[in-house]
């Protein structure tokens, strides 16, 4: 790995759907784990609030007869978000909720039939990152790392919602992203096209058919829950020692929910990341935590951590989604 690849420029940006407006139909899909009715139709409700007509995928309730950590059959929940995709009445694919199955069903979807239909909206998080990964390496189209509709923050935490709504509908108005609680783990300044996710599903793709070989010129952003130290530092060093780090520009870290006590967390992110001399921000305000910032993916972005405890923020460059 060389060290200082980080200034390179990024890669092409990835191609961007229209953003929605007033009576859209979003359609909602459960390629991961089984979703709770009741928060599904408190999710529905705000969706409704927002002037959207939300359309509830056939499988989106249901649960795997055997396995009951799927929110139904691999075939099944590909073949909603298939359909979805590709109906042309359809503005944009939301997910219900994360979990565990993305990565089972991915490999059943049509890719070369997603990628005629063209970019729409997409939004999802957590186990949702092997989509986010597939709809940038396989159709080129970029995505959405934010809430899900049937989940606690979605419903529990109005800078969430807020931040979710502007960026579907009027994305130039939220460019700058970074809660009060962003720092510079390592400072500096870095550019470079955003991906990334769930740090854990990033490492479970590496050596697949279609995973990412490097990050020349990428900014990366991730976050988890659920691993503890150690874990983190397992999954870290994998992503390192494949080289899917290679040529990375930037890291951005969101949240870490219920992975232990932060300071040993942060303690893994410095020993891994540090030696990349990349700029690091910790704490950007992205995924379990209890604000969830909406985060674009495949667009180019700068990072900001400057060295004297200033504000860190990330800022995307275009906004995330196009006008009509």
């Amino acid at each position: 790995m060389t060290k200082g690849a980080s200034r390179t420029a990024p890669p092409a940006p990835l191609a961007r759907p229209s953003r929605l407006r007033a009576g859209a139909r979003v359609a909602v899909v459960a390629p991961s784990g089984p979703v709770p009715a009741d928060r599904l139709e408190a999710g529905l409700a705000v969706l409704r609030d927002w002037g959207l007509e939300p359309v509830v995928a056939p499988h989106v309730l249901d649960v795997h007869p055997e396995l009951d950590y799927l929110a139904g059959a691999d075939a099944d929940r590909a073949a909603d978000l298939q359909a979805a995709w590709c109906d042309p009445s359809v503005d944009a694919v939301l997910c219900a909720r994360g979990g565990y199955g993305a990565h089972r069903m991915v490999d059943l979807l049509d890719w070369p039939a997603i990628r005629a239909a063209g970019p729409k909206v997409f939004v999802g998080y957590s186990d949702i990152t092997a989509l986010h990964e597939a709809f940038a390496l396989r159709a080129g189209f970029s995505t959405l790392h934010g809430p899900m509709v049937a989940t606690e923050t979605f419903l529990a935490d109005e800078p969430t919602r807020e931040h979710l709504r502007a960026t579907l509908f009027e994305p130039e108005t939220v460019l700058t992203l970074g809660l009060d609680t962003a720092a510079a783990l390592v400072p500096g300044q870095a550019r470079g096209v955003l991906y990334g996710g769930c740090v854990s599903l990033l490492a479970a793709a590496t050596g697949t058919p279609h995973a990412r070989t490097g990050a020349r010129g990428g900014l990366l952003v991730i976050e988890d829950t659920g691993e503890e130290a150690y874990r983190l530092d397992g999954i870290l060093t994998r992503l390192l020692r494949t080289g899917a780090l290679d040529g990375v520009s930037g890291v951005v870290c969101g949240s870490w929910q219920e992975c232990g006590p932060y300071e040993k967390i942060r303690a893994v992110l410095a020993d891994r990341l540090g030696p990349l001399e990349i700029p690091v921000i910790e704490e950007l305000g992205f995924g379990h935590g209890p604000t969830t910032l909406t985060v674009p993916l495949g667009v180019p972005a700068v990072v900001d951590a400057p060295a004297d405890g200033g504000r860190c923020t990330l800022t995307v460059e275009v906004p995330a989604l196009l006008r009509a």
